[in-house]
């Protein structure tokens, strides 16, 4: 039988006030049915924002270090309950066992880097031009905050977000994807476990064009922090501004991978499979644009190429898989519907560009590791993304035309360059208009104590993560004292 999860709020599961339910499956095989969770409606949003307001006025006040004790506890959590976490992220976003082992081992990193944080929550003292005033600053909590997380990194995105809004002293309302809600529920119980009071975090879940709409539209809710597409994360960003808000948005990237002749190009090769194609290139920082001198075109492709072909796409549970299944009908149609329209305007398949039904895989989402030749700057699929594993080639005459080819892009999220060359990798750094760059590193990697974001469409608002993580949940106040 079906099991059926609800909302959180105030500290209790609840039914939704629309009395609906929708259905999130295992995308390795559409008939295994995960659960049925609450299509939940503006009643529930209000009801959700009532108790965060009531919970901030206690909260608040708890002194930042007592909060932040929560996380220390989250991290002993996580441990112990890696393995199931692992388990459900694998069933509920279709990546692999190993991959999503790796997000856990992430998400403790995070929480590891972040867990003394609470006690660095600073101002600072600045004399004052009367010598009987005493001045300083202090940072405050702003309130009730939103806090919407994506499919592609639930667990993770999703508490990396929570953590730093509690720990300032904000309550939360928590919005997961809904094909990732059952992970979403073991989140709150693992905040739960730690300490957390009721009514500081309370999930709401349900549609995004709807529950999404009414957290960035809500008067109540200070700010609010997301990650997802770009369309979303703009409109969620107006609506947000528009009303005097706060708005944190990571959104899309169209990454650029830029390979010069003096690069190591068996290395280069394996960390662009990293980047480009595991996960099912479900990673906002990964590599989308392969850009290529033409004296090396044809020996990277056929190294790539043949690397591609080699993966092994199975279920996620396979020791021996490389790629799980893909998230949903709806991105495989999207990837599917990509491939032709880059068939149409020119480009050729050099391997991949399917769905993979063989062996057992037509019960799921499944699709091929893709390269794709002769992409030019015109073509939507050097345009646009996909969020697949796949990989638009295009070659170019020089390391001028790659890095001028390379910033033509409406994103400028992550970036990477292959070379041995000192200068051009340091003109590179200073010239690629991305947020997060690197240099012989596939351009997915990133530490959690280093502030993450990017320019152009591709962020909102102050960075996530790092020395920064703070910043975006609190304000600044001054005081001024005289005796």
């Amino acid at each position: 039988m079906t099991k059926t999860y609800y909302n959180y709020i105030d500290g209790e599961w609840t039914e939704s006030k629309s009395g609906k339910t929708y259905t999130s499956i295992n995308p390795a095989d559409k008939n295994e049915v995960l659960g049925e969770f609450q299509y939940s409606s503006a009643e529930d949003v209000e009801e959700a924002v009532e108790v965060c307001e009531q919970a901030f006025k206690s909260w608040s006040m708890v002194p930042a270090p007592k909060r932040g004790k929560v996380l220390f506890k989250l991290i002993q959590l996580l441990e112990e309950n890696k393995g199931e976490l692992a388990e459900i992220i694998t069933k509920e976003v279709g990546k692999t066992y190993k991959s999503a082992l790796g997000e856990v081992n992430k998400t403790i990193e995070a929480m590891e880097q972040f867990s003394g944080e609470a006690t660095r929550l600073k101002g600072e003292t600045v004399p004052s031009q009367d010598a009987d005033i005493f001045a300083y600053t202090v940072r405050e909590p702003l309130g009730t905050v939103g806090v919407i997380a994506p499919y592609n990194f639930p667990l993770g995105i999703g508490i990396w977000k929570i953590a730093p809004a509690i720990t300032a002293g904000n309550t939360v309302l928590f919005k997961p994807a809904s094909n990732t809600s059952l992970i979403s529920v073991k989140i709150i119980e693992l905040f739960e476990k730690a300490g957390v009071p009721k009514g500081v975090i309370n999930m709401v879940t349900g549609s995004g064009s709807i529950i999404g709409k009414l957290i960035g539209d809500h008067p109540k809710i200070k700010a609010v922090s997301f990650t997802g597409s770009t369309e979303v994360g703009l409109a969620l960003g107006r609506a947000v501004h528009g009303r005097g808000g706060k708005v944190q948005a990571e959104m899309g990237g169209k990454n650029a991978s830029i390979v010069l002749e003096d690069a190591d190009l068996d290395e280069t090769v394996e960390n662009l499979v990293v980047s480009g194609f595991m996960d099912n290139g479900q990673r906002c920082t990964g590599t989308s644009r392969l850009i290529i001198l033409r004296s090396i075109a044809e020996e990277v492709i056929e190294k790539l190429t043949k690397r591609a072909e080699s993966l092994k796409v199975a279920d996620g549970f396979d020791e021996d898989a490389d790629n799980g299944a893909y998230i949903d009908e709806n991105q495989l149609n999207l990837y599917l519907n990509s491939i032709q329209s880059a068939k149409e305007e020119g480009a050729v398949i050099a391997c991949g560009g399917e769905q993979l039904l063989s062996d057992g895989r037509d019960k799921g989402y499944f699709v091929a590791p893709t390269v794709l030749t002769g992409v030019t700057r015109d073509m939507n699929i050097f345009k646009e993304e996909i969020f697949a594993p796949v990989i638009a080639v295009i070659v170019v005459d020089s390391y001028e035309e790659a890095l001028e080819t390379a910033n033509d892009s409406a994103f400028g999220l992550s970036s990477t360059i292959y070379t041995n060359d000192l200068n051009k990798a340091m003109d590179f750094v200073k010239r690629i208009e991305t947020g997060v760059t690197h240099v012989n590193i596939p351009s997915n990697y990133f530490e959690n104590q280093y502030p993450f974001g990017g320019k152009k469409a591709s962020s909102l608002g102050p960075r996530e993560q790092g020395s920064t993580a703070l910043d975006f949940w609190t304000d600044y106040k001054t005081v001024y004292i005289k005796a």
